[in-house]
């Protein structure tokens, strides 16, 4: 009698069987390529609407371009022409006073009402609220408003004359030596409370157990905070000094909307002269000369904060 042959042949996978591996196959692929579909259209609208239209003001630069754009060749010329004008140097001056002065101002006046809120006072909620009011505003409604305050005939001075002091003077609006103060008095008015709730949320970060200790160990509150809490708050620094030096180099609106750039040239700054010299006066490329002057001023910030930011990560601090 011979024995029964034994089959060694493994069976078929169900179709039960086989759908979970096709599934998961499926949001393998679905993991990979999803978020890359998602992204794509942001990348590739960033790559042609920003860097691209960078390389092109680059290009321009180079060129002889007037009222239309000439992609001819044509050296440094245009740089050389910008810095023999007379207002381009002074509308960097007043870059300097503008963005030393607004973002000296907006840390020092925004840290403090921030320190001062971290109290727990009464009231926190509103007072917060209300410094963060005029970040709600743009610079065209902030410069138009603080126009009219600042305006000896109306605002201010007139308000105090009217009170009874008629030697009293504030006509830094129409003074040629004082207006770029104006321009800071308004942005510091508006974004001092931008600067104040960065700080705030940094603080209420800080571990309540390491002032608690400092206070154990007798140290007083100013001490803690100079010593321990305001330290602590580097990257919020770095955030900080980021954001402000970003809006005082691309400033216009606010410029344009309380002194025009006046009187004269005193107020005007690097974003006015580029407006004009490319779209009011016929000179393309000077513009874009002037605007590639503008971006390596916003390198030539960026970096160095980066690369003292990202040296301090690596340090552990």
């Amino acid at each position: 009698m011979s024995a029964t042959p034994v089959s060694t042949a493994r069976p078929l996978p169900s179709a039960a069987a086989r759908a979970p591996a096709s599934g998961s196959r499926l949001a393998a692929l679905a993991d990979t390529w999803l978020p890359r579909l998602v992204l794509s259209p942001t990348i590739i609208a960033s790559l042609v609407f920003v860097y691209g239209f960078i390389g092109l003001t680059a290009w321009l630069s180079l060129t002889e371009s007037r009222m239309m754009p000439n992609f001819e060749f044509a050296g440094f010329g245009q740089y050389t022409t910008l810095f023999e004008i007379d207002r381009w140097w002074t509308s960097t001056s007043n870059l300097g006073i503008f963005g030393g002065l607004f973002i000296l101002v907006c840390l020092v006046i925004g840290l403090s009402m921030a320190i001062l809120l971290d109290q727990r006072i009464r009231h926190e909620g509103a007072l917060r609220a209300i410094y963060l009011y005029p970040m709600a505003l743009s610079f065209i409604v902030t410069g138009a408003a603080w126009k009219w305050i600042l305006n000896p005939g109306l605002g201010l001075e007139k308000m105090v004359h009217d009170w009874g002091f008629p030697n009293f003077s504030f006509d830094w609006l129409v003074n040629s030596d004082m207006a770029i103060y104006t321009v800071v008095i308004a942005g510091v008015w508006q974004s001092s409370g931008f600067v104040m709730a960065l700080f705030l949320a940094g603080l209420r970060g800080v571990d309540d157990a390491i002032i608690k200790a400092a206070m154990v160990d007798g140290a007083s509150l100013p001490t803690i905070y100079r010593r321990i809490v305001i330290p602590s708050l580097r990257p919020v620094f770095f955030s900080v000094l980021l954001v402000l030096a970003h809006i005082a180099i691309k400033s216009f609106d606010l410029v344009m909307a309380l002194t025009a750039g006046g009187p004269g040239n005193s107020s005007d700054v690097p974003a006015i002269f580029m407006y004009q010299f490319s779209f009011t006066r016929g000179q393309l490329g000077l513009g874009a000369a002037s605007a590639m002057m503008m971006l390596a001023t916003v390198l030539a910030v960026l970096v160095p904060l980066m690369y003292m930011e990202t040296k301090g990560a690596r340090n552990g601090r």
